[in-house]
């Protein structure tokens, strides 16, 4: 029935040769052969083309919900896996951007110390022990048009005093023998509290102003907030760091301005202020920098009460050299002045006025030489000039490239108002003078250290100090101080 069907449709569309008019079954029977493969094929081929279309549809309709089920079909299990992974590296991406520019760091450093040669009963004068921890956050803001913008967050926290109070108690001019001692504004000694120390924003404006900013070499900072009055003037790399380097206040920084207490900080070291800085880089090699801050001091004046009514004004110029074979150097010199400064007789006030210097010059691969001195130009303080010397010697030259160690010596000269006032020292700590003394002469202290790296966050560093004539007093034995620091920096 087939055979006749095919032969008359051949006949009918014209196709059948006349010699074919009555093909034989053989050949009939192959074309039927091949027409009923051609079928099946269709058939099989419409099957999948439906599947296909079923497929296609689970997997739009699976990737429509948010959600992964076992009946999916996998390609789309497939697809949000990657659409997931893609989605968590966008997030990634952006919370990066998000971090860049953050600097982040944290130290905690512990201190042990014990005095030789002070007088016989003085109080809190045998060994000390005491720790401090600071974090320090420096958070980028967006910036507006070419000036770019920064907040910065310092916190602080500590116990122990260590040996500072019966140094100060017994009238000597180096009153601070542990610069990283820090208990926060002197409370009981079981309270560990954290405290903001500074606080600030800064704001870098390049100039000229509407000038191109890559081709632009000055810029205009301005900062404001709560700080620390030595971020910004009065720095050296070769004495600036407690931490790392020199323990004794008269090294950390100018001795008039720490030690002798012109800064007016508040109880924690800090103060409310406002810096604007003019910084020159035609030549990158060797910038330079003008600087101007005013600054919350005094009793009132830094701790936010009266903060501008009798303010410390600084001035300062610095600038960068390459010398010894283009070896950097910084040298700075400024000047401060205050008003309403309470004078040695601790009735009268007047205004102090003051210049100092700070100079830090590398001289070697591994030498770094420093030096600052300081003098009261107008006011009265137990000592009116001090000069600090002194060198940090890096490891590299006996195979410890990471070592260092640092020599100092400071002379801290009395004033005369003070040698005619007279000294007095207290033993006992109770507030009552225990013995006087006609001051002559200066205070001098040395210390010497080695700074020892276990690892990169890692540094332990015995010191040792001398003080001798403390406070101008000739009659006053060398005092002798041994310590060891324990420094973990990240």
């Amino acid at each position: 029935m087939r055979l006749a069907k095919l032969t008359a449709a051949l006949v009918a569309a014209g196709l059948a040769l006349p010699a074919l008019a009555a093909p034989d079954n053989a050949t009939l029977q192959k074309l039927v052969e091949r027409m009923e493969k051609l079928e099946a094929r269709n058939a099989e081929l419409e099957k999948q083309v439906k599947s296909l279309k079923g497929d296609s549809e689970e997997v739009t309709k699976g990737l429509d919900s948010p959600r992964l089920s076992q009946y999916e079909p996998e390609l789309t299990s497939r697809l949000k896996a990657v659409e997931k992974d893609a989605l968590e590296m966008k997030k990634s991406a952006k919370l990066a951007d998000k971090l860049d520019g953050i600097k982040v760091g944290a130290a905690l450093t512990t201190v042990a110390q014990h005095a030789y040669g002070l007088p016989k009963g003085t109080t809190d004068a045998g060994s000390q022990l005491n720790y401090r921890a600071d974090v320090t956050v420096e958070l980028p803001l967006n910036p507006i048009g070419d000036i770019e913008q920064k907040v910065f967050a310092h916190v602080r926290m500590g116990q122990g005093q260590g040996l500072n109070a019966p140094f100060s108690n017994l009238g000597y001019f180096a009153s601070a023998p542990n610069a990283v001692a820090f208990r926060a504004s002197g409370s009981n000694p079981d309270d560990s509290v954290a405290i903001l120390g500074q606080a600030w924003y800064q704001a870098a404006i390049p100039l000229p102003f509407g000038g191109f900013k890559p081709y632009s070499r000055e810029k205009l900072e301005l900062t404001f907030g709560k700080m620390d009055i030595f971020g910004f003037f009065d720095q050296n790399t070769g004495a600036g760091d407690e931490s790392k380097q020199f323990l004794n206040s008269v090294f950390v920084h100018n001795p008039l301005l720490d030690a002798g207490g012109e800064v007016g900080v508040d109880a924690n070291g800090f103060q409310p202020g406002f810096v604007a800085s003019y910084v020159n880089a035609t030549n990158k090699a060797e910038p330079w920098r003008l600087s101007l801050g005013v600054f919350g001091a005094g009793d009132k004046g830094s701790n936010y009460q009266k903060s501008l009514s009798s303010p410390l004004v600084m001035f300062q110029a610095e600038k960068q050299l390459k010398l010894f074979g283009g070896l950097n150097g910084n040298y700075r010199a400024y000047a401060w002045t205050r008003t309403q400064v309470s004078e040695l007789d601790g009735v009268t006030t007047g205004t102090h006025t003051g210049i100092g210097l700070s100079v830090d010059q590398r001289v070697g691969d591994g030498v770094n030489l420093f030096g600052r001195y300081g003098q009261l130009v107008k006011g009265e303080l137990p000592f009116k000039q001090a000069l600090s010397i002194g060198t940090e010697i890096n490891g590299a030259y006996w195979g410890r490239g990471a070592d260092a160690i640092g020599i100092g010596g400071s002379w801290l000269k009395a004033s005369s108002a003070y040698r005619n006032l007279g000294g007095s020292g207290d033993v006992d700590g109770d507030g009552v003078a225990d013995f006087t003394f006609t001051p002559s002469g200066a205070e001098q202290v040395a210390e010497i250290y080695y700074r020892y790296r276990i690892s990169p966050q890692f540094e332990i560093t015995p010191d040792f100090q001398l003080v001798t004539r403390g406070g101008a007093n000739p009659d006053a034995g060398t005092a002798k101080v041994i310590g060891l620091r324990a420094n973990i920096a990240y």
